[in-house]
């Protein structure tokens, strides 16, 4: 980007939530953005957004252009937001359905290329649309605080509103790693065998690098999705059906000695070497294996990030997204422990140690649903807190930064239970 570029006001200079995803999304440097002004001459304009409330306060850009596009990118999937952000969509959205956006005194962001430049060669909506197999895409874009551990989504809607997709970006190392990891996750889902009781999960339609960052493109939720309750009971039947992927049960076998262990150590051994604390999780790996090495336990798949907010119901059917952190050779339990443990570290604000209790309680209610006795339940739980602490580690060496409400706490957290 040229100090001309600056001097315009592209956002893409600003250090808020509104230049991290303009970065994200307009990074070719041959994209002019403006802000309630013309393109900048030898460009033409290319896409046009309605940057809402504010520039200070920006929380959507909405794509303008099509009226049923805008609209669709307000009121798509309102059933699964909380209800004061519902009441927001819905009048915006019955403004943009009626063609009254334009007349809403919202910031206009112009984005053009230079004449010569082809849209669907430097902006990610028109190469998505293009590997969609259609033109006249439109994007619409949350805006959030940064961070590096988020990463900017992009929903793809057709001129008359339907929806085509929802694309992530990964723009740093941490990102970039999750958004290749879900894709792998969804490709093994197209071919796995799923039982009934195995939820639904969005394909894989497009992953694609653009401007040195990572995008995987999922096919949309259907329309009438609804979230499901935050308080609900965990849904036994699909835990093990994601664990076994259509397979009988694999036998139980001991901590000891097993894959999942070998990788425990393998990863705290790097932890050691990068950070200042990583010393604790080799010690912490080595209390785990005394304190549990001769206990079965069952060992599958995960979800990853098993949390009401990633799931929904369709037709009767369990509908799971977001699986971004999914993998093989965990113990069964790790989902309902990580159910356990996001409720309360999330919806109640809980501490570390409060949300460590959580899974304890969750396991001793709901685990003999899983085959789990006494002791595997405490394997489970304890080996589960250690997988976390590293997940927050690999963030972190990716260049995420540490999550706070993890680290040192949860490190404590574990110490103190491994030694009890």
């Amino acid at each position: 980007m040229t100090a001309g570029a600056a001097v315009s006001g592209d956002p893409r200079f600003r250090g808020d939530g509104l230049g991290w995803v303009t970065r994200a999304v307009f990074g070719d440097e041959r994209i002019a953005l403006t802000v309630s002004g013309p393109p900048p001459p030898g460009h033409r304009a290319a896409a046009r957004y309605a940057v809402v409330p504010s520039l200070a306060r920006a929380r959507f850009l909405l794509p303008l252009g099509a009226p049923r596009a805008t609209a669709a990118s307000l009121l798509a999937y309102n059933a699964l937001r909380p209800w004061r952000v519902r009441v927001v969509r819905a009048v915006l959205g019955v403004l943009a359905r009626v063609g009254a956006m334009d007349l809403a005194p919202f910031p206009r962001l112009t984005v053009s290329l230079p004449d010569e430049v082809a849209a669907d060669e430097v902006l990610l909506a028109g190469q998505l649309g293009t590997a969609l197999g259609g033109a006249g895409v439109y994007a619409a874009c949350g805006v959030r605080p940064p961070d590096p551990n988020h990463k900017p989504t992009l929903q793809l809607f057709a001129p008359d509103g339907r929806a085509l997709g929802y694309a992530k970006i990964g723009w740093n190392g941490a990102t970039r790693a999750l958004v290749t990891a879900e894709a792998a996750a969804l490709r093994d889902l197209t071919t796995a065998t799923r039982t009934p009781d195995h939820p639904a999960a969005p394909r894989l339609l497009v992953e694609t690098a653009a401007s040195g960052q990572l995008v995987a493109l999922v096919e949309p939720l259907p329309p009438a999705v609804r979230g499901v309750v935050a308080d609900a009971p965990p849904r036994i039947a699909a835990l093990l059906a994601v664990a076994r992927r259509g397979s009988p049960p694999e036998p139980p076998r001991q901590l000891a000695g097993s894959p999942f262990l070998v990788r425990l150590t393998a990863e705290a051994e790097r932890a050691a070497a990068s950070a200042p604390d990583g010393a604790r999780a080799v010690a912490a790996v080595a209390a785990l294996a005394r304190r549990h090495g001769g206990t079965a336990v069952e060992f599958g798949h995960w979800h990853g990030d098993w949390v009401p907010w990633n799931l929904g119901v369709h037709a009767g059917r369990l509908v799971a997204w977001d699986w971004e952190h999914s993998g093989p050779g965990v113990p069964l339990g790790f989902d309902l422990a990580h159910d356990a443990f996001q409720r309360a570290l999330v919806l109640r604000d809980a501490p570390a140690a409060a949300a460590a209790l959580a899974v304890d309680a969750h396991l001793d209610r709901y685990g003999a649903e899983l085959g789990l006795g006494p002791a595997a339940r405490r394997l489970v739980a304890d080996a589960y807190l250690l997988e976390m602490w590293l997940r927050a580690w690999r963030l972190a060496d990716a260049g995420a930064g540490w999550n706070a409400a993890l680290h040192p706490a949860l490190l404590d957290v574990i110490e103190k239970r491994t030694s009890d």
